[in-house]
């Protein structure tokens, strides 16, 4: 096997420009997944079934079925559904934040029925509103305990937002393939890609580390 990566020296700065659009969408769908997955598991652990009922549906059906699927769903489905042609990157980050938000439910729901349900009843005992001690209270708590498993999540999401080549958007993946298709060599451009993608990855994990050893810290 011959590699030439002198050849993909020039395509460098081009494949670079996508990160910009990975970090844009992945940073988009990861914060408004999180908020949405906050409210979903707020909904899983209300006393009001039908909410509970709906978050449940949600869930099992975004976690049932392909991203990728989701995915071309909203994009090719958009003007079917919302009478015109959505752009790529706004049909990637709505569909990465609904299928996120999914999962963080479930992650946070667990943090939540994980604190100790002594310091909900103290809380209602003092008078305190139930809003206020899910914000003060409970919430920070659960965050802090699930936080490896929110950076697993954030991980995944910009991992699998590569998938977005497959409706155009001019990310990291889609460069690499077109320098490939340019050159008639895709092992290279696609191994930059890789590589990229692996560095996101380290240095995702490495922030998420050092977040969790200042919270320790402040305990």
């Amino acid at each position: 096997m011959k590699l030439d990566f002198a050849q993909l020296l020039p395509s460098i700065p081009f494949i670079l420009e996508g990160l910009k659009v990975t970090l844009m969408i992945v940073g988009a769908a990861g914060i408004l997944g999180f908020l949405f997955g906050i409210v979903l598991s707020l909904f899983k652990i209300s006393s009001v079934k039908p909410l509970v009922w709906f978050a449940d549906a949600y869930t099992s059906v975004f976690r049932g079925t392909p991203l990728v699927l989701q995915l071309m769903i909203i994009f090719y489905g958009s003007p079917q559904l919302f009478g015109t042609q959505i752009e790529p990157y706004t049909a990637a980050i709505l569909s990465f934040s609904l299928n996120s938000a999914a999962y963080i439910s479930e992650i946070i729901r667990a943090g939540i029925n994980a604190v100790d349900k002594g310091q909900k009843e103290a809380a209602m005992a003092l008078g305190i509103p139930y809003s206020q001690t899910m914000k003060d209270i409970i919430l920070p708590q659960a965050i802090k305990n699930i936080l490896p498993a929110l950076m697993n999540e954030f991980i995944t999401l910009t991992k699998e937002s590569a998938i977005v080549t497959v409706i155009g958007a001019m990310d990291v993946m889609r460069r690499s393939y077109m320098v490939g298709s340019d050159l008639y060599s895709f092992f290279e451009p696609l191994l930059l890609a890789g590589l990229i993608y692996y560095l996101m990855v380290m240095v995702l994990t490495l922030l998420g580390k050092l977040l969790e050893g200042r919270l320790k810290g402040n305990d």
